[in-house]
């Protein structure tokens, strides 16, 4: 069995900090919006070559992953390397793509959703290739595209397609510092209703399609106030994210009005029982409204489609669980403090990983939730070096115990 030497890790750890702040600015200078990740997988595969991985490859998906050790047990990291977009750049007090950097923290699209987890994840593997922290298992460094669009498309495929079905997977999202196991799900679902056109100086000979719409309305906002609610995910919740209409002119009756609603998922809801609450809503009986969900089909930058439903699963891993508890005592050994153990409030690959095949998910992450997706997007460099100390440490935490931990 081989020891972790705890200094010695939390100290290479720290002395990376300025590689792993230099991988990490050069990922955020480097735009990477969903399906367009081809750059910043060719700089991912360069700095996994450079610190030494035994094997790096890139699937016909654009996923890169790159492989430490070879042994019976699979362990995997996973950190989705595109951004949304940056708004308004009038929002952002600085330049978005080159970003700034202090003693403290490192500022950029992306910096803590997600480029910082893959920066600590790369020099994680330095470490266990430097400490010789192999054992009989088998590291795999996952750099997943298309996450902002589709969350967990890139697992699917992974395990669907190239078969890797890892005993578990550490999830690098931003987790504001603690252990996270869980999340609500998500759907995206579609309403439309139809009318009858006229001109708009008689509206009594049309069927005004908006009008119907917003009765449908009134009753989803009632509806959101009912979903049930679960002691450690939340509440269950929907929201109206878009509107669209169409009729032939501003002075005549709409014909068509379609909503697109984010319906959040907490344990104990699923695709069917969401789908039926807004078909049994009176107003949308009345309209014979058409309610569906989303489908994506949008190609990866490698030009691949891999089409899906837009239903995305609640998960939770127990608190009880192994990995859950190998987690705490990593975190632990290493930091000599008590975790935070908690959720995401946002939706992570944990959806397909844990939600569809049941693959056990913890989430380490460096960055805060409330990072992701905002203007003057930041990370802390603290976050950088604890969570590479971390990822170090977990698989051999995992295969032998608290003793391990000398």
């Amino acid at each position: 069995m081989t020891a972790i030497d705890v200094k010695k890790i939390n100290a290479l750890a720290e002395a990376y900090l300025p590689e792993m702040s230099a991988f990490l600015r050069d990922m955020i200078r480097l735009p990477s919006e969903s399906c367009q990740e081809a750059a910043v997988v060719r700089r991912i595969r360069q700095e996994m070559e450079t610190v030494g991985f035994d094997r790096v490859e890139v699937d016909p998906m654009g996923n890169i992953l790159g492989y430490l050790g070879s042994g019976s047990t699979t362990i995997a990291l996973d950190a989705h390397i595109d951004t949304v977009g940056v708004g308004n750049p009038e929002n952002w007090t600085f330049d978005p793509y080159e970003g700034y950097e202090t003693d403290t923290e490192i500022g950029g699209r992306g910096a803590s959703d997600q480029a910082g987890g893959m920066a600590s994840m790369v020099y994680a593997g330095k470490i266990i290739k430097e400490m010789g922290l192999d054992g009989d298992y088998t590291l795999v460094v996952v750099g997943s595209v298309q996450e902002e669009d589709c969350d967990g498309l890139c697992w699917q495929y992974i395990i669907k397609e190239s078969g890797l079905t890892p005993t578990f997977v550490v999830s690098t999202e931003p987790t504001d510092g603690g252990i996270y196991r869980g999340q609500r799900g998500r759907m995206e679902i579609r309403v439309a209703v139809r009318g009858v056109s006229a001109h708009g100086s008689a509206p009594e000979r049309g069927d005004n399609a908006i009008f119907k719409m917003g009765r449908i309305l009134g009753e989803l906002e009632a509806l959101h106030g009912r979903l049930q609610s679960d002691p450690f995910l939340g509440k269950g919740s929907l929201t109206v994210s878009e509107i669209f209409f169409t009729s032939p002119s501003r002075c005549a009756v709409a014909d068509g009005c379609t909503i697109s609603i984010d319906r959040r998922l907490t344990a104990g809801e699923d695709m069917e029982q969401a789908m039926a609450q807004i078909r049994q809503l009176p107003a949308v009986k009345a309209a014979a409204g058409e309610v569906t969900m989303y489908r994506y089909e949008r190609p990866s930058y490698t030009g691949l489609v891999y089409p899906t439903d837009c239903f995305f699963p609640a998960w939770v891993l127990a608190e009880d669980h192994p990995v859950t508890q190998t987690a705490v005592r990593t975190y632990r050994h290493l930091f000599a403090a008590e975790p935070r153990v908690d959720k995401w409030t946002f939706s992570t690959n944990g959806v397909s990983i844990m939600g569809r095949f049941g693959i056990p998910v913890i989430g380490f992450g460096p960055g805060k939730e409330a990072q992701a997706h905002a203007p003057d997007e930041r990370t802390w460099k603290a976050d950088l070096v604890r969570c590479a100390a971390f990822y170090a440490a977990m698989p051999l935490t995992y295969l032998n115990g608290r003793q391990a931990l000398g």
